[in-house]
Order: C-alpha cells, then structure tokens, then sequence
C-alpha cells in the first residue's frame, strides 16, 4: 500500500461551525461555510479515475459540477462504469482507480480489501486528516464497514447515511401516471394491475401519438441497469408487493421470509405476467429490451409513456414548465392494493460503498473530496447544483430554491449562467451514488432535511391548475402526503451485509443470473399468454439446470442473517 504523507492534525476540509478548523499556520481559502486547506490542492490539475459500479455515465465529469471540482480540488474526474469484465480486469491490473463506488458490499467488494486493493482509512490518519467531517458523523457507518470483512479496517462507508434510525426516508415508488389522461378518461378507479392495464389502454386510445408524433405506449423499459434480475420486474415487484429485491428474490421484512423471484404468483412473475400483457396490446416500448436509459428518458420527456413506478425516471422528464402550461403532468396514482417499499433510514447506510483504490497516488485528495461530499454543502451540490445559483437559505435558515433553481428541478436542459456552461443536465453529478439519504437532517438548515418536497418554501399552494385538480383528487397537499397516508411497507436498516460466497456458488450465481434475464425479456416479449407460460416454465427450469436451488439454499440462510441484523438494530 502506498504510504501518505502525513500533515499533523490539519483537517483538509472542514466545517467551520463543527470546530474542524485548519491548522498549523497553513494557508486556507474559504469555500462557502467550509475551508480547503490549500496544502491538498495541486498545483498542476490532476484527473483523478473514478471507477463506478452504478455509473450510468462514462468519461469526464463536465458542466457546472465538473467546475466545482476544478475550483475547489484543482481536479478532474474520469469515470469509469462497470461493463462486461472492467471488474476483472482492474483487479488483475493492482489498480482499481482512485476513488471506488461500489455497487454493493458484498463479493467483489470484499476481494478487493482483502486483497489488498483498497486504501485503509485509518492508514497514517487519513480519515482524521482529510475526512473529518466523515469521521465524525458517520462513526456508525464507518463500524459497519470495518466488520463486512476480516481485516477489521475501514474502507469506506454504505450510502445513503442517515441521522435518525426511527425515521423513513421518502417514497421511492410513487407510481407516476399521465394524470391529465387520467381526468380525460374519467379517473376509474385503480385497485391492482387488472385496472391499470384498461386504463393505460384507454389512455393510448385518447393519445395515440407523442409530441413529436410517434407511436405512445403505456411504458418503457431499459436493460441498462439489469443484475440477478431484470431490473424493471424487480423493482415492479418491490413497488407493488413492498417486499424488497434480495438475491434471486425478495426478502419479506414482517416475517425475515425469502421468496425466490419464479415462485408461482410472486411479486416477480406477476409483474412480469402484467408486462407481457402490456406488450401484447402494444402498450410497451418495443425498443424497451435495445434501448439504453437515455432513450428510455427521451421517451417520457416527449410523452411518449404514461406510466412508471419511480418518483424521478418518468415525472422529472415529463413535467416541464411547457408541459404543465398546457395541462399536462405527470403525478402519483397508486393502485390500492399496492403497498409500495419504502426504506427506513439508517445510521449505518446502505451497500453501495464509496472507498479509495490503494494504488491511487492522491490518497489525501480523493478522501477531501468524499469528505466533500458528505458535508451539507457539497451533498446539497450533488443534488441540486451550486449553492447561492440555484438553492440557498433565507434569513430564517429555511432552504429554497432560486428562480434559477425552480427550472432546473423542474426541467434540466435548463441552461446554467457563467461561469458554467452547457445546460444543467450536461454537469450533473455523474456519480450515481448518494452519501447522506435525501431524507436525513440537514445541519446548515434550519430543522429541515436534504429533500426538497419536505422544505417550508416547497409547501406553497398548488403551482399549477393540474397540480391543484390532482390535489383534490388525492385529498394531499403534496406527494409524500398522498402515498404516507396510505398503503405502503416500511424496509428497515440495518447492519446487514451478504456473506461470501464459494467459487463453485459464484459461478452459479452468474449462470443463473443470464438465465433469469434472459428468460424474463423473452417471456416480456411473448405473443400469446400460451406462449409467455411456456417461457416462463423454460426460464425455471433453465435456471434449476444452473444452480437456482443452491443459491436460493445460501440466499434462504442470508434472509435469516438479515432479520436477526433487523431484530438487533431495533433495540
């Protein structure tokens, strides 16, 4: 491991009002309410090498974000996302990259510190130097990560960290449905997927064709981000069921119960039954299985899909200034019986990990910048764009959004003004993972948290006339108002991290994951009910033929694992 050099007792990045001042006379240039101390700061620009499991985005960060970073670091950001073997080929190399996003904590997370690959946090006080701000408001989460492997070190910590362990975080599964259609159509009553199939079949009859003209669907898909299972059916599942996706399956939190994803009438297939009935009527995307996030993004940007079950993918494209001007918007209509996952915080984040590669030769660097990161400050950047251009506090301390900020929360093609360039969508944060959970406190704020919809200036009456007409449809002032008030299920955290597994199980694993993915876009795309069961049937016994029995046997022993971590972070 390649040692740093040690500046005694200096906090590279710290926050003022928490008392981490710089110190030994170094010379220190104020960033908003935080001080760089300009000793990090190299005096050529490097471009640091982010190898990312969750990117979505490959090459340089640019844009407004990509500026931030040269002005406060002197530094570049090259990322690098996980495709076809850059695992593989970066761990035989010795060089993962400098900072390191993983995707989960688990197998080749775990190769990786134990083989050595990974930069030790508390190697020559790097996280007391150059992570103090981590260092002391993340200790729980720190624990966590020293004790998913054997060395008993820090490499990193989960995402999503929060500041409270009773609380929830906000609703990720909001079910968005073109609700000017809705009205159109008389707003039937939407109780299971029976019913949102003959609505979204009504709604094409109304709306054959997008706003530039082409076919209209009632969704689309992407593959893009497909893992043990076909990432949409999964997530279809989780939103309807409220179980949560765990391994080739879901984990039932009431009970610590597995359930494999081919079980007869479990949440996977019988979303996967409602998909292939879309596509039958010609209501989904036949590019859905070919095309990548973006074109599926373009897609409810133009109004070419009616419905999804995220609160971000399908509503932030569609509801546009020009969209709600003339009626049209995009909002949560859940059916009742669904009963949609919605995380509980936790003070030991999630499994998506960020760490340092120990190869890298700016350990100091990339650890100010995560730090960065985990400061109010640089988290509210990562969310929202620059502080004081597109978000601020108010003299109460009370956060809001300027004009500037309004439009591109709203729509982000939005152009930034000098000194940034491009629009907001070009220099947006490409590093797809989160430090603190939009819906842990904000300490630069006053009593509020990093989500926007729960702010005090957010809680205006409605900005438009279809926002007022769903309010009163929905009998809620706002969306985490309509979905907290009715039917959904709590997914707590915990210390909970999978166990490795064997080399024999590990290539299982992968066989049967091709399998189910494989299997589940053929059986997506079937022309007949008749054919979409015998599908179904092939993909199971596919998946027997490579191992799904064993790996639901290690993942059955890993749900026990999960709920006593539950049971335990409960008292």
């Amino acid at each position: 491991m390649k040692r740093i050099t040690k500046v005694a007792g200096c906090a590279v990045l710290a926050l003022a009002a928490a008392g981490l001042m710089s110190c030994g006379g170094k010379k220190t240039q104020a960033k908003g309410n935080y001080v760089v101390d300009s000793s990090i700061v190299p005096k050529e620009t490097v471009t640091l090498q982010v190898y990312d499991q969750l990117a979505n985005f490959s090459g340089e960060q640019v844009g407004w974000f990509g500026k931030i970073l040269l002005d406060n670091f002197n530094v570049k950001i090259n990322i690098i996302p996980e495709s076809g073997n850059t695992y593989t080929t970066r761990m035989e190399s010795k060089n993962l990259g400098d900072i390191v996003i993983w995707g989960d904590d688990s197998d080749d997370y775990v190769a990786a510190a134990e083989g050595g690959l990974l930069f030790d946090w508390e190697d020559e006080d790097l996280l007391s130097n150059y992570g103090p701000y981590i260092e002391a408001h993340m200790r729980q989460a720190l624990e966590k990560n020293r004790g998913i492997t054997n060395t008993g070190k820090v490499y990193g910590f989960g995402f999503d960290v929060s500041t409270s362990q009773t609380d929830r975080q906000g609703f990720f599964y909001t079910w968005d449905l073109r609700y000017d259609l809705y009205e159109k159509i008389g707003k039937p009553e939407i109780k299971n997927y029976d019913d949102l199939f003959n609505a979204l079949k009504a709604m094409k009859a109304i709306c054959p064709t997008d706003d530039k003209g082409n076919p209209t669907y009632g969704a689309s898909l992407f593959p893009d981000w497909d893992g043990n299972m076909v990432m949409y059916v999964k997530s279809l599942g989780t939103a309807y069921a409220g179980w949560d996706e765990f391994n080739f399956g879901y984990y039932e939190p009431a009970t610590g119960k597995y359930h494999p994803c081919l079980e007869e009438k479990g949440p996977y297939l019988e979303a996967l039954k409602f998909l292939n009935r879309l596509y039958r009527e010609g209501l989904l995307d036949p590019d859905s299985q070919t095309q990548n996030y973006d074109a599926m993004s373009e897609d409810y940007q133009n109004g070419t899909a009616f419905w999804n079950v995220f609160n971000w993918m399908a509503s932030g494209a569609y509801n546009t200034d020009a969209h709600i001007s003339q009626g049209k918007a995009m909002y949560p209509v859940k059916p009742t019986e669904a009963a949609p996952g919605v995380y509980g915080q936790s003070v030991f984040g999630g499994n998506r990990i960020w760490s340092i590669g120990a190869s890298t030769e700016y350990p100091e660097l990339c650890m100010a910048i995560i730090n960065w990161l985990c400061t109010p400050e640089g988290f509210m950047t990562s969310l929202y764009g620059p502080k004081g251009v597109t978000w601020d506090y108010d003299s109460n301390g009370k956060t809001y959004f300027t004009e500037l900020g309004k439009k591109t929360s709203t729509d982000v093609n939005t152009p930034m003004p000098a000194p940034y360039t491009g629009t907001y969508k070009d220099g947006s944060f490409q590093m797809n993972n989160t430090t603190w959970a939009k819906d842990a406190s904000n300490p630069d704020s006053n009593g509020e948290s990093y989500n926007y919809v729960n702010w005090a200036s957010e809680a205006t009456p409605a900005k438009s006339a279809i926002e007022q007409s769903w309010r009163d449809w929905s009998q809620s002032s706002s969306v985490e108002d309509y979905l907290g008030k009715n039917k959904f299920t709590l997914l707590p955290g915990s210390t909970y991290s999978a166990s490795p597994m064997s080399d024999e199980l590990s290539a299982q694993w992968n066989q049967v994951a091709n399998a189910i993915k494989t299997g589940t876009w053929r059986a997506m795309y079937a022309s007949s009910e008749a054919e979409f069961d015998s599908l179904v049937a092939k993909m199971i016994a596919e998946a027997k033929s490579f191992g799904y029995d064993n790996c639901n046997a290690y993942a059955e022993k890993e749900a026990a694992r999960k709920k006593a971590a539950e049971v335990a972070a409960s008292k």
